[in-house]
């Protein structure tokens, strides 16, 4: 399977695509699009629009969507085979948290 993931270093919705890949221990291409122009203008014309995580399978482009969204395309098209793993909100922008909450923030004062 051949796998091109457009992904932030630090996004939560690219994180979410992250963990699905790793979940399947599926070896794909990573390309930064925060700090490569040609990586996103790449992204761009493959998928047609500007949102992103994007990832293309195959040469299927998904675009702009979530961890749970490449999961579904990954099973409903028998790509992977289901994994037991703990639930964690992949479609969240915060990916990491296993409750699906915001994270807390803490006030600053400044005086």
């Amino acid at each position: 399977m051949k796998i091109e993931a457009y992904l932030k270093p630090h996004c939560g919705w690219s994180h979410g695509v992250r963990t699905i890949l790793s979940k399947y221990g599926l070896d794909y291409v990573e390309h930064d699009i925060a700090n490569c122009p040609r990586c996103y203008e790449d992204m761009v014309r493959k998928s047609g629009q500007k949102l992103s995580p994007c990832v293309q399978i195959n040469g299927v482009m998904l675009a702009g969507v979530s961890g749970e969204e490449v999961e579904n395309y990954l099973l409903r098209n028998e790509l992977v085979s289901p994994v037991e793993t703990r639930n964690a909100n992949l479609s969240s922008p915060y990916a990491s948290e296993s409750n699906g909450t915001y994270p807390a923030f803490e006030s600053i004062r400044f005086f």
